[in-house]
């Protein structure tokens, strides 16, 4: 049985990767290597780490990154910095651009301590780009990177959700961040677990500060970013989201973003 469009399941023609085949060291005297490419289906990275810091972004899609306790989307303008060692796994929309830069620790002026979402500016973009060449001169190299050290700055809004992390709600989380369209009841959820009400809504809020309603909102905002970056109209993705209505779903995303899915887009709703 195929899965509903709204569900994060995965697509039948999604590549899966290990970890990859991304570099494992920066050459002195530099501090970043910068490497990009053109997915032309959906990618899923299966949980790794690098012994590098790593700073990926997407153009033209979205990105979504599972760390140990927090689901991070990366939308279009947007990078997210994973500290080296820190494991993750994610996925991605497809007929997107990926971009990856990965620091050595002990040469780069960058070393947040923990994942961090970043604005990719114009500025920031073309440098990193500008670095994927291999003709420029080590002068030419080491000028570049010291901008990007000074232009790379955690981003105002930091689109991280997070999960929680209790074996007696783990059916609960586990069944949500597959396909957040589900809309079982809080009553249901509890037959399903072998837990009261209480107890899961004391979970929720004791792991992420949010109501177990609160939290699964957030959850289809997040996926609903993801839904964004493939295109699709906001009233499709209200229907694929299961709301009423897109003014419900337009408040939903107004509540949990500051702005509604249209103007978060660059459209108008």
């Amino acid at each position: 049985m195929s899965s509903p469009r709204g569900s994060w399941a995965r697509e039948p023609d999604t590549v899966v990767l290990s970890a990859g085949q991304a570099p494992t060291a920066v050459p002195e005297p530099f501090a970043i290597v910068a490497e990009s490419a053109y997915i032309p289906v959906p990618l899923e990275f299966e949980p790794h780490s690098h012994p590098l810091h790593e700073l990926v972004w997407v153009r033209g899609g979205t990105m979504t990154v599972r760390l140990d306790d927090q689901l991070m989307t990366v939308p279009d303008g947007h990078g997210l910095w994973i500290p080296a060692g820190v494991v993750h796994s994610g996925r991605m929309t497809a007929r997107a651009s990926l971009f990856d830069a990965l620091f050595d620790p002990n040469r780069s002026r960058v070393n947040f301590a923990d994942p961090v979402a970043v604005d990719i500016t114009p500025v920031l973009a073309a440098l990193l780009t500008h670095l994927e060449r291999t003709d420029l001169s080590v002068d030419a190299r080491v000028r570049a990177e010291a901008v990007v050290f000074d232009v790379l700055l955690p981003a105002e809004r930091q689109l991280a959700l997070r999960v929680p992390d209790a074996p007696r709600i783990g059916i609960i989380v586990q069944a949500l961040t597959t396909d957040p369209t589900n809309d079982l009841s809080l009553a249901a959820w509890a037959e399903c677990a072998g837990v009261s009400e209480r107890t899961i809504a004391r979970l929720f809020r004791a792991h992420t500060g949010l109501s177990f309603l609160q939290w699964r909102q957030s959850l289809r905002v997040h996926h609903a970013l993801t839904l964004l970056g493939e295109g699709l109209p906001v009233h499709e993705i209200s229907d694929l989201l299961g709301y009423s209505q897109p003014s419900a779903f337009i408040a939903a995303f107004k509540r949990v973003m500051g702005v509604t899915p249209g103007a978060y887009a660059g459209g108008d709703v």
